[in-house]
């Protein structure tokens, strides 16, 4: 078994003939559209508008939604999910699957909880890529304590009257609709409720947050509601019961985050290991010196557990019964390891890898953006002990 991107997945029974074929596809449209282009439009800071219809027409896009907004829902499962967050990573410029997929905790709200209406007008253009959804939740005051969220909303005759803000937003700048956390009721999560909002309405706003220490190609935003109406049949689910579409959303947000941090993981082996098989020191390769030895074998188990961990919570979510302690714990668990194995890559690389235009200098960047964001490992730890009845 060699160290390669593909040689260090573990073997995974529940991949069949079809499995395979969703990979190559997606890895013929990644090696030609994405993989070339990534790095220069990560130091542009944004991706072509026209790459959004390209992953539509590939079935990216649509992956896993129902076909009656345009979606190809019929006979996907988690194992085609796990494919799609390993290929959109291998080329390991993590700003670029964050913003082109961000629909992908956008829109499930409106697709799960949404009207009829909601659902018919909003989900087809985003899944062919000619509009564009957000998830607005995070707060300037506040991240990860969601029942305690400041943004309002006034109920007024037909329609909301929205004061506040959200930051952090991945693919804020580029949204139509984002799916917003706001408060209709008392404290705490019993009065969280999600509004859809349009971005052309009177009285929204929103700045770049261009200040980033990666995920440069990802546009991201703090958004502004200053008064913004917003009618009442935009209410997502039920008012003063977001919370549970709030969490219900976490769910599947945390395990394409783990996925991708497992694969990037992967990247940071791959590139070390070339590296080390080419590197001469001290009248030997690299690779043949004992203590770098160690590191890879290191670096490999932590990837083995983690796919193991991942491969299990898929599990439970095909037989129905997916574990939110466990999800949480699992994106603890792939943050650790990606924060390991970038660690002992950029070590294996020496000057090489502190130089930018490497995948190992980049995704050493972006470790802490995938431990803070969708949950931090503390506040997930927490959770997870919760859960567990402690």
């Amino acid at each position: 078994m060699s160290l390669d991107f593909d040689s260090a997945r573990l073997p995974n029974p529940h991949i069949r003939p079809e499995h395979e074929e969703w990979r190559s596809q997606l890895r013929r449209f990644v090696d030609t559209e994405i993989a070339p282009f990534a790095e220069d439009w990560d130091e542009a800071g944004e991706i072509p508008m026209d790459l959004w219809p390209k992953a539509a027409a590939v079935g990216l896009l649509g992956m896993g939604y129902p076909e009656a907004y345009g979606g190809t829902l019929e006979g996907i499962d988690s194992w085609h999910s796990w494919i799609s967050g390993e290929e959109m990573n291998r080329f390991g410029v993590g700003g670029v699957p964050a913003s082109l997929l961000v629909h992908g905790i956008g829109l499930p709200p409106v697709i799960n909880w949404g009207s009829e209406a909601m659902k018919e007008a909003i989900a087809p253009p985003v899944l062919a890529g000619e509009k564009h959804i957000s998830l607005g939740i995070t707060e300037p005051g506040g991240g990860s304590d969601v029942a305690r969220l400041r943004t309002t909303a006034v109920r007024d005759g037909d329609h909301y009257i929205v004061n506040g803000s959200k930051t952090y937003i991945t693919g804020g700048m580029r949204a139509n609709w984002v799916s917003t956390a706001v408060r209709t009721g008392g404290e705490g999560a019993g009065g969280v409720s999600m509004l859809l909002i349009p971005t052309d309405a009177p009285g929204f706003s929103r700045t770049a947050l261009d200040r980033k220490q990666g995920w440069w190609a990802s546009d991201t935003a703090t958004l502004y509601f200053d008064n913004v109406r917003v009618p009442v049949e935009n209410l997502i689910g039920e008012e003063n019961r977001g919370f549970i579409v709030i969490m219900t959303n976490f769910n599947s947000e945390r395990m394409a985050m783990a996925v991708s941090m497992e694969a990037q993981g992967r990247v940071c082996l791959e590139e070390a290991a070339t590296w080390a098989r080419e590197r001469n020191t001290f009248g030997k390769r690299l690779a043949d010196h004992q203590v770098i030895r160690h590191k890879f074998a290191q670096m490999k188990q932590k990837l083995n557990a983690t796919q193991a961990y991942i491969r299990s919570c898929y599990e439970s979510i095909e037989n129905g019964n997916p574990n939110p302690g466990d999800i949480a714990l699992l994106k603890v668990q792939a943050s650790e390891t990606l924060e390991f194995c970038a660690r002992e890559a950029m070590q294996i690389l020496g000057g090489t890898g502190y130089m930018r235009g490497n995948r190992v200098e980049r995704i050493y960047r972006e470790v802490r953006v995938n431990a803070i964001g969708g949950g931090s490992e503390e506040i997930m730890r927490d959770l997870a002990a919760r859960q567990y009845g402690l």
